[in-house]
């Protein structure tokens, strides 16, 4: 059955991709804003003046790829409405969504040849059209759905037919996970942990939370629950605590403030993101050969005692958390170490990099740590950015 909504990414780079005749321009106009549509018969004819201008095609696209990135620099979702059935092109297109830490959508119109044919015969500017150059293109389309998948998409919508590219009515644009501005606090932002259950428990308490025990009757049960922060005004928005990762290692009791910080999360009171440590201690439990050095050693052996459901619930609790988040209408910035403007609120795998590392220049120092940039002595971006990481 057709469907009549096309779910994106809030933040995307969309590529339609068909032969002439596929109605990729009819597409975009029903479903996109006129100003997030980059099409490249638009461009011909601003370069050239003539829309079907061939021999402008070159500057064309060095036009297009200009427009693309100066709007996914700006953080706009946009449309390449241009045929797009040649890897080579695409490839530079997904190039660009990557150095904007964008993520490249494909959206197939894969019409029959017959109905591109007509089409076409009914344009003006079309009369001229040799008649090989649709069987081309649709020669390429077919040779481009086997590697698509393959080519850095992180979606791929294959729409089959008139009736499937006609169904769809509607675009919903999915926030990213980072996306968090709704929500405006007031936060409590704790950093760097690293196994102190003991004086996280003070921390708390300070703030007005209390800590109570947990009745554990199945695996789910974590054995620690926290109450809300008292406030003195009963209308005031509920506080919420951020933690900024490392939960773990060095200190004595990791296991515990892993119970705390993913009861709190579970219960709504608390927001984390992921630190260097945390992840490191995720690939060990996900079985990968990881050395047992910087206090991953003491957690482990504290791990050894827990129950095999509580290490399931570890895993998947570290494997869940997200990069950072962007809050309070885009004002507030939380990351493990910390995040640039040009990476806030985008997805990628270097933007996943510098939440966890920061900036690094590849060294390490006297006692095996690595070297970082200060990138925050640089910062003058309009969020403010908390983080942790580095004392």
């Amino acid at each position: 059955m057709p469907q009549d909504t096309l779910k994106l990414p809030e933040l995307a780079l969309v590529l339609l991709i068909g032969s002439t005749g596929a109605g990729k321009s009819t597409f975009a106009r029903r479903l996109f804003q006129p100003t997030e549509i980059v099409s490249s018969d638009t461009c011909r004819g601003l370069v050239s003046d003539d829309e079907n201008n061939l021999a402008a095609t070159d500057d064309a696209f060095d036009l297009l790829h200009y427009w693309v990135a100066k709007r996914l620099q700006r953080g706009r979702l946009t449309v390449v409405d241009a045929t797009n059935v040649r890897a080579e092109d695409r490839k530079s297109l997904v190039a660009l969504a990557r150095q904007h830490h964008c993520l490249p959508v494909a959206v197939v119109l894969d019409v029959p040849d017959a109905v591109a044919e007509a089409r076409n015969r009914q344009r003006p500017d079309r009369q001229g059209l040799k008649p090989h150059v649709i069987a081309n293109h649709r020669r390429l389309l077919r040779q481009s759905l086997r590697t698509l998948k393959t080519e850095g998409f992180r979606q791929v919508v294959h729409l089959r037919g008139v009736a499937e590219v006609d169904a769809v009515q509607t675009v919903l644009r999915d926030p990213l996970y980072s996306n968090r501005q709704a929500e405006t606090g007031p936060f409590d932002i704790i950093g760097d942990v690293h196994g102190c259950y003991v004086e996280l428990c003070e921390l708390l308490e300070k703030l007005g939370y209390a800590i109570l025990q947990e009745e554990v009757r199945d695996a789910r049960d974590l054995g620690v629950r926290v109450g809300r922060a008292e406030v003195e005004n009963a209308d005031a928005p509920p506080r919420r605590v951020i933690f900024l990762g490392d939960l773990v290692d060095r200190g004595p009791a990791s296991p515990q403030v892993l119970r705390l910080v993913m009861s709190m999360v579970r219960d709504g009171l608390a927001l984390c993101v992921p630190g260097n440590h945390d992840i490191k201690l995720l690939r060990h439990l996900n079985g990968k050969n990881v050395s047992l050095t910087h206090g991953l050693a003491e957690t482990v052996a504290q791990l050894e005692s827990e129950p095999a459901a509580f290490k399931e619930q570890v895993r998947l609790f570290l494997d869940g958390l997200t990069s950072h988040y962007v809050l309070d209408g885009g004002r507030l910035v939380v990351a493990h170490a910390g995040m640039p403007e040009a990476m806030q609120g985008r997805g990628s795998g270097a933007v996943r990099s510098f939440a966890l590392f920061g900036e690094t220049t590849g060294e390490t120092d006297e006692f095996g740590l690595p070297v970082r940039y200060a990138w925050a002595a640089d910062y003058r971006g309009r969020a403010t950015v908390v983080y942790g990481h580095t004392p």
